[in-house]
């Protein structure tokens, strides 16, 4: 093997491992991983169709940081689904609210990758977010459900039909889940932990149909750069959910808003004075 060629592996391994990390740390926090990909991608110049496929399949090692951080509560759920009435309602919460996504991906999802997956798209995504956000922070906040466990199915379909707007790239799954769960009367701690368990189906269901849909564009080869972007998100996502666990008790969700704004002005400034030469696609 050329010197040329074992260069090229290594800088392909290290657009892995950052793709890895941007994957784990905005995952789960109210700033859109799937826009930060497509930006950051973008930049690395990992934004062909095997690179796409990529950062779906390294979710999964963002969702198995969430499995590990709530295997208790996973592991009770599934132990007393036989017989506990409180594990059944969890369970059917968790499909109830998993099914509109579901289905709106299905009808959709192509249609919005042609069109909104763009680093200019995910920008305005990114500011008319913001605003979503500080204007539900400023808001009355009154709070009528304080666990997860307290969430009827209405309100669990209510946090599913929030979480479409996730659809729209630069949205933010989480956020979308998280700032509709404070709109319809949950706390922070109950809205951001609902958020980390629909991420589980929803993201392994995107992780696995697409997989599937485009099982013939990867090659063994392209294993050693999934597996380090898998371990970059694991590692970088569990540190990015104990933090905001912890963050959440003292603080609101505004210094997000603030960070999208920046960002989302960033991405159009560079856009308009061609600094940076984004692609449509």
């Amino acid at each position: 093997m050329h010197f040329s060629e074992i260069y090229m592996d290594y800088i392909v391994l290290f657009h892995a491992f950052i793709l890895g990390i941007v994957e784990g740390l905005t995952e789960f926090l109210p700033v859109s991983s799937t826009g930060h990909l497509i930006v950051v991608g973008g930049l690395l110049g990992f934004d062909s169709e095997k690179g796409k496929l990529f950062e779906v399949v390294i979710q999964s090692g963002a969702i198995l940081a969430v499995c590990w951080e709530y295997r208790a509560k996973i592991f009770a759920v599934l132990r007393g689904l036989p017989k506990e009435k409180s594990a059944r309602r969890f369970a059917v919460n968790l499909g109830v609210a998993f099914i509109p996504l579901a289905v709106l991906g299905l009808l959709f999802g192509k249609a919005l990758k042609a069109h909104l997956f763009n680093p200019v798209s995910v920008a305005l995504a990114f500011i008319i977010g913001a605003f979503v956000i500080l204007w539900a922070e400023r808001r009355k906040h009154t709070i009528r459900i304080h666990e997860v466990d307290d969430l009827t199915w209405l309100d669990a379909l209510k946090l599913g039909l929030a979480q479409c707007f996730a659809l729209i790239p630069g949205t933010s799954r989480s956020g979308a889940t998280i700032i509709g769960g404070l709109f319809f009367g949950l706390s922070r701690k109950a809205a951001t932990e609902f958020s980390f368990f629909l991420a589980i189906p929803t993201l392994f269901a995107a992780t696995a149909y697409d997989l599937y849909k485009h099982r013939e564009i990867l090659s063994a080869g392209d294993y050693g750069m999934i597996s380090v972007g898998f371990l970059a998100a694991f590692v970088s996502a569990f540190i990015a959910v104990r933090g905001l666990l912890r963050y959440i008790v003292h603080h609101d969700f505004t210094v997000f808003a603030w960070y999208r704004i920046v960002f989302g002005v960033l991405v159009l400034a560079t856009s308009y004075f061609g600094l940076v030469q984004w692609t449509a696609d």
